[in-house]
Parts: C-alpha cells; structure tokens; sequence
C-alpha cells in the first residue's frame, strides 16, 4: 500500500471516495486511467466536493490501482494525474485532502479493497476520523463491502440497485448524495446532519 501524505487536519466526518467511476469516468473494462489525458471529471463532481469541503468534512480517496501493479503504469504516472485531478478540482474551488492507493494485483493485499489497510492507514494519520460517522461512496461491491467492514454508511454509484450489493444509499451519481444527505437530515443517520 502506498499513500500521499496528507498536510491537512483531520476532520471527525469524512467522506471516503472510490475515484474511477465516481470522480472521474471510469476507462473501458480492463483498462486504466494511466494519464492526465485520459482523466475526465464526471459532471458534478467537483460541487459534491466542495459541499463536503464547506462543511468542513475530510475529503479522502481511497483507490484500487492495479495497473501500477501490472506494469500498465507507474507510480509517477499515478501521482501526476492525481496532481492533475487536485488542481482542476481547485479551479472549481474543491480538494481532495488526502489520498490512498494500492497497487497491489493480489486480492489477498491487507490493503487493496474490501480489505481495509487504507482506511485504516487513513485513521492513524487522521485519529479525528470516526468510521461510524463517515460515508464510504465507490462504484463496486469492493467498495461497499469495505465501508460495511469499517462501519461506515455506504453509498453505491449506480443508476440501479444490484442484487448483489446492498448498500445504505444508492445515488446515480456523486452530486446526488447531496440530495440524500437533504432528505435523510432528521432521520436514522447517526451523527448531527445540522452541519449538513
């Protein structure tokens, strides 16, 4: 497992984000974003993170990369583009404030999802974290699957529900949550939804 650094204060809530398939449109199946060119944002994106951001939520990527693993890319490769990904949120007034990945291609890796080596790393950096009230928000079953182990709300992108993933929301997209953050804000989450 490798991480960035983060240079920012934990805040209690955080929002834990997958990235391909929820900040930025994922590439063809069984194939990488392995360059800056091929990173586009998903519309919508950018103002899901500053919402988070404003209400002073911990802003966190927690991804999968494969393709480091494999030899597709490299980790240079993989930190330019998230440097890429951080500046064009910027110039819409969102951030990201830290970022983990894998590279690993083993499924056994202690940190690549569901297993959760990253959240885990992410709560000692960040010992303001509290799982229980934070969001796992990701595309795939790995995602969902790691949230429900850290005890964390889940939150599946897709148009549909899958029979096979069962999360606590399901949004077509990440600027939807918004909207069912709005909704749920009296009701059986957890923690104070006022801030929200």
């Amino acid at each position: 497992m490798k991480k960035h650094k983060p240079t920012l204060q934990a805040s209690k809530i955080t929002i834990f984000l997958d990235r391909d398939g929820v900040v930025n449109k994922k590439a063809p199946e069984g194939d990488y974003i392995n360059s800056s060119k091929e990173l586009r944002l998903i519309r919508g994106a950018a103002k899901a993170i500053k919402y988070f951001n404003d209400r002073g939520f911990l802003v966190i990527i927690i991804t999968n990369q494969r393709g480091i693993g494999k030899g597709i890319m490299t980790e240079e490769d993989f930190k330019k583009i998230m440097d890429d990904l951080q500046k064009r949120l910027k110039r819409k007034g969102a951030h990201i404030d830290a970022y983990y990945y894998c590279p690993d291609v083993d499924d056994s890796s202690l940190y690549r999802k569901p297993n959760i080596g990253m959240f885990l790393q992410a709560k000692k950096d960040f010992p303001e974290i509290d799982f229980n009230n934070s969001f796992v928000i990701g595309d795939s079953w790995r995602d969902v699957e790691a949230g429900k182990r850290i005890g964390a709300k889940t939150v599946l992108v897709r148009e549909e529900q899958s029979m096979e993933i069962k999360s606590d929301y399901i949004v077509g997209c990440l600027f939807d949550i918004i909207q069912e953050f709005k909704k749920h804000k009296n009701s059986e989450i957890s923690f104070n939804m006022e801030v929200l």
